[in-house]
């Protein structure tokens, strides 16, 4: 997963946005083409392509250890589409807290790209579905599993950006959406829970 192919990929969506912008007659058609419009001024906020080029040394294999864990299959393409959002996105990217947004975008796709899965063909259904979590095969003991199992998908997940990814405080906060204390009480709602789970195993 090269920058160079990653950035190439978010300039061609915006430009694309742009064009069917024009082509509709200068409407807007989306976020996508408002990040489009945004494109030359993302030099004037300090996101330029070195930019990107720091972010992408700094946090591009964090995302890609994002999606090795929870969808190791397509792992490499979600990571590239993640880094290509913010590319695309970059005048959003808030300075300081770049890999909470990133992990947060992550959700967002990884989210997306599931309900996708999910769509499949009636004839290409498996005869016993497989409703195993990815996240669940990354962790090896059968009772930590279950009771991760037993626990909502959000507990799991403010679980799991603690525990995997190390955020706290503001960079959970940002990565989950929500304000410093919001994050602060659903760490310590998801911990109760899942202690309530483990006993209960």
């Amino acid at each position: 997963m090269g920058h160079g192919s990653v950035k190439a990929a978010g300039r061609s969506s915006a430009v694309g946005a742009d064009r069917a912008c024009k082509i509709g007659g200068g409407r807007d058609t989306g976020h996508e083409t408002a990040g489009a419009g945004r494109e030359s001024e993302g030099a004037v906020a300090g996101h330029d392509e070195a930019w990107f080029d720091e972010l992408f040394r700094a946090h591009a294999g964090a995302v890609r250890r994002y999606f090795l864990r929870r969808a190791p299959v397509d792992a490499e393409d979600l990571a590239a589409e993640t880094l290509a959002l913010a590319w695309r996105r970059r005048d959003d990217v808030p300075d300081g807290a770049e890999l909470p947004w990133l992990y947060r975008s992550a959700g967002y796709l990884l989210a997306n790209h599931r309900r996708k899965r999910a769509a499949l063909l009636v004839e290409e259904l498996p005869e016993t579905p497989d409703l195993t979590d990815p996240a669940d095969l990354a962790v090896t003991d059968d009772t930590v599993r279950r009771a991760l199992a037993a626990i909502s998908d959000r507990d799991r997940e403010v679980l799991l950006l603690h525990a995997w990814e190390g955020l706290t405080g503001e960079g959970l906060a940002e990565a989950l959406g929500i304000s410093r204390s919001g994050a602060d009480a659903a760490l310590s709602r998801a911990r109760s829970r899942l202690a309530l789970a483990w006993a209960g195993e």
